[in-house]
């Protein structure tokens, strides 16, 4: 079982108990607005069942890390990366928080976690992080963490029937900044 800790936060791995958790957030829309089209009940508790298995770096699937504050054991959300190229030891990262926990500096934290718990658990030469262009506060979560941005990819996703381009941002590990 993976156990990261930060200042406030501490990042373990998926339970079945954190079921009501991934549900609340991957049926929240606005939450969800600028990552996909919210799935089915079904959907969403195959991806969870999925996501119980354990996981290997090299199998290019996510890692689900649940972020919980470390004085209350409050759930906060959900952070993590998936091995995007094996060869060139490129990992992309993502993160989703429930709206009360959003404003308050854990996505910076819990993803420089990530990034410096992947850089030596995984020898990560490159980290890389998207979002859509309206996202502001997810582009601000990046450059916090010393993410530059490397290009716009346009229509690059869809969610329901409408296009919507993308951020790039790159973090090479060489230059990133441990805390």
């Amino acid at each position: 079982m993976i156990e990261l800790y930060s200042e406030r936060l501490m990042l373990r791995s998926l339970l079945p108990s954190d079921w009501a958790n991934f549900l609340m957030i991957n049926q929240n829309k606005d939450i969800n607005a600028f990552v996909r089209q919210v799935e089915t009940l079904e959907q969403i508790r195959i991806k969870f069942e999925q996501k119980l298995e354990p996981w290997e770096f090299e199998s290019g699937d996510w890692l689900t890390l649940v972020i919980e504050e470390l004085a209350t054991g409050e759930f906060v959300g959900f952070s993590g990366f998936n091995c995007a190229n094996l060869t060139l030891r490129r990992a992309e990262v993502g993160y989703l928080l429930s709206a009360e926990h959003q404003g308050k500096g854990y996505a910076t934290e819990a993803l420089q976690g990530v990034i410096d718990w992947g850089a030596h658990a995984y020898s990560i030469h490159k980290f890389i992080g998207l979002c859509d262009v309206r996202n502001l506060g997810s582009a601000k979560v990046m450059m916090k963490c010393g993410f530059k941005q490397e290009g716009r990819l346009r229509e690059n996703n869809k969610i329901g029937e409408s296009w919507s381009d993308d951020y790039l941002f790159g973090l090479l590990v060489s230059e990133r900044v441990e805390r």
